[in-house]
């Protein structure tokens, strides 16, 4: 986490807002959406200032399967593909259950697998198979194409109360990506 946390510009770290606690009334729906690959898009044109996305991304709330950008006045709805955040840069170090993982999302967050910010995974199709980093509030990261290689890399065997299963191990945890015997026929 020490490379990940050096490679961000020096500066003030600021808090995020707290948007858990803001319940403004709901204005309507933006045409702003966040792509599968985590471009952001108002009126179809992709938001070229990396600052302007970080700044809504800080202001971005998960309500159910709902997404909105809220303000102490007012919540707007927008739409998300996949998840709202990618994980870029990822950092590994020790082995098996005392390994730790960090991950940088595109907007700068750094994230230490753990307790925290868990892993999870889905099929994706042609029987693939996407991770993703819990980023905060409900709120997650997928794994770019190369990082779920690099992390898949990782995986290993255990034995659990439903059979053998593939995983990741960070943090002392174990992660189920899924059941061993479909490992053969896995594709990313």
């Amino acid at each position: 986490m020490e490379r990940l946390t050096a490679a961000l510009a020096p500066g003030k770290a600021r808090g995020l807002p707290p948007v858990e606690r803001w319940n403004p009334p709901f204005c309507g729906d933006l045409d702003m959406r966040i792509a599968a690959d985590g471009t952001w898009f108002y009126l179809g044109t992709p938001i070229g200032r990396p600052a302007l996305v970080k700044l809504f991304s800080s202001v971005l709330k998960r309500e159910g399967d709902d997404y909105f950008l809220v303000t102490p006045v007012e919540k707007v709805g927008i739409r998300v593909e996949d998840a709202p955040f990618q994980a870029v840069e990822m950092q590994v170090d020790g082995e098996g259950d005392a390994r730790s993982i960090a991950f940088r999302t595109g907007v700068d967050d750094l994230l230490g697998v753990g307790p925290e910010h868990g892993l999870r995974f889905e099929r994706a199709a042609k029987d693939g198979l996407k991770p993703y980093v819990h980023v905060r509030r409900g709120l997650w990261a997928r794994l770019t194409r190369a990082l779920t290689y690099d992390l898949l890399a990782l995986g290993e065997v255990r034995e659990g109360a439903g059979g053998a299963m593939f995983g990741i191990a960070a943090a002392g945890q174990f992660y189920p990506a899924l059941p061993a015997s479909e490992i053969e026929g896995i594709g990313i």
